[in-house]
C-alpha cells in the first residue's frame, strides 16, 4: 500500500505493517480523535489517533528504526478509548495513562498476536516493554517520536507551523545510541516553543477545557447510570455518542446539548465557571554541543524561561468563563 503523509511524504508499506494497518484495532483509530472532545467544539481540531499512529511508524522508519520498533510505534495507541484522554478526566486519573493500563488486554483480545506470529514475532517481545524502543518513547524531558509526532501533526494541521520549518527541524535531529537529540540550540528553541504551543496553548485552550469538562461529566453520569460501560468506550467516538443520544436520559441529553461548535468561552480568573488542570508536560531536550549532550535550558535563557512559564501555567490550570453555550 502507498501511504501519503502530510508531514513525512510518500511511503510504500507492505508485509506485516500493511496487515497490521488493516487490523481492527488500528482501523478503529480512524474514528478516535486525538484531541478528545476538541473536534466536537471545533471541527478544525480533527487529527485522529490513526493519523498519529501512522505518523509515528513513518518517523521511526525515517530515523532508521528497526521493523520491530516500527511495529511498536504503529500499535502504541491502539488501547486509547473513544475520546482519547477525556476518559482520564472521568476516572480522575492525573497521570492520563488509562490507555496504558488496558494495553495488554486490548492486544491479547485482538488479532494482533496472530498477525505477529504469522511473521515469526512474539507479541510480548515487541509490544509489552516499551523500554526496548528508544526512538518511540523516552521519559520527559527528552524528545521521542511519540512526543514529536503529535506535536508536529497538531501544530501543522492547525497552521501554527509550516512544512518548511518541520523539514528543517527533522534535518537537525541526531540519533545517539538509538535516542533523539538535537544538533543546535536554535532547533531546540523552535521545538520547545512549538511543544508549548501544543500542550499549553492548545491543550489548555479555554474551548478545549470546556469540551473536556462537559464530555467528562457526561461520560461519568452515563457510566454511573450504566447507560454505557468501559467496554462501550472501546468503540469509536461516534459509536459512543450514538449510545449516549439513544439513552433518552434527560441528564445526559442536557449535557450533550451543551457540547457543540457554537460555544463561546474565554479565560477569566476572576469570574469563571470551570477550572481544570492538565498533566504537567515539560521538555528540555539535550543538544549535542562541544562533543557532549547538554540540556538545552543550560544553553538557552529563552528555553529556561519557556519552561518556567509552562510549568506555572500548567500548575495554575485554566479558568474558563462561559459566555454562551
Amino acid at each position: 500500500m502507498n501511504i501519503i503523509d502530510s508531514i513525512y511524504g510518500d511511503y510504500l508499506i507492505d508485509g506485516i505493517l500493511e496487515e497490521l494497518i488493516f487490523s481492527n484495532p488500528v482501523q478503529r483509530l480512524k474514528g478516535v480523535y486525538q484531541g478528545g472532545a476538541s473536534y466536537f467544539v471545533n471541527e478544525k481540531w480533527n487529527v485522529t489517533r490513526y493519523e498519529h499512529s501512522i505518523g509515528v511508524m513513518l518517523l521511526i522508519k525515517k530515523l532508521g528504526g528497526s521493523l520491530e520498533e516500527q511495529i511498536a510505534g504503529l500499535l502504541h495507541d491502539v488501547s486509547h478509548t473513544a475520546f482519547s484522554h477525556v476518559i482520564d478526566f472521568v476516572f480522575e486519573n492525573k497521570n492520563e495513562d488509562y490507555h496504558e493500563k488496558i494495553y495488554h488486554q486490548i492486544i491479547t483480545d485482538s488479532e494482533i498476536p496472530r498477525i505477529l506470529s504469522k511473521y515469526g514475532y512474539d507479541y510480548k517481545n515487541i509490544l509489552l516493554d516499551s523500554s526496548n524502543w528508544n526512538l518511540l518513547e523516552q521519559p520527559a524531558p527528552e524528545l521521542c517520536v511519540d512526543r514529536i509526532d503529535y506535536t508536529l501533526r497538531d501544530m501543522y494541521r492547525y497552521e501554527n507551523i509550516t512544512i518548511e520549518e518541520i523539514d528543517v527541524f527533522l534535518g537537525n535531529l541526531i540519533i545517539i545510541e538509538g535516542k533523539i537529540y538535537l544538533k543546535d540550540i536554535k532547533t531546540a528553541e523552535w521545538v520547545v516553543r512549538t511543544y508549548y504551543q501544543e500542550v499549553i496553548d492548545f491543550f489548555m485552550n479555554p474551548l478545549n477545557i470546556y469540551g473536556y469538562d462537559f464530555l467528562a461529566k457526561t461520560l461519568k453520569i452515563a457510566l454511573d447510570k450504566k447507560i454505557i460501560n468501559t467496554n462501550t468506550l472501546l468503540g469509536t467516538d461516534e459509536e459512543v455518542m450514538d449510545f449516549l443520544h439513544l439513552s433518552n436520559d434527560m441528564e445526559v441529553e442536557n449535557l450533550i446539548n451543551h457540547i457543540h461548535r457554537g460555544v463561546i468561552v474565554k479565560e477569566d480568573k476572576a469570574e469563571y465557571h470551570l477550572h481544570r488542570k492538565n498533566k504537567v508536560r515539560l521538555i528540555d531536550p539535550s543538544v549535542f554541543y562541544d562533543d557532549q549532550l547538554i540540556p538545552s535550558s543550560e544553553l538557552s535563557f529563552e528555553i529556561k524561561k519557556m519552561n518556567e512559564n509552562a510549568k506555572r501555567k500548567a500548575e495554575e490550570g485554566m479558568y474558563v468563563k462561559i459566555i454562551s453555550n
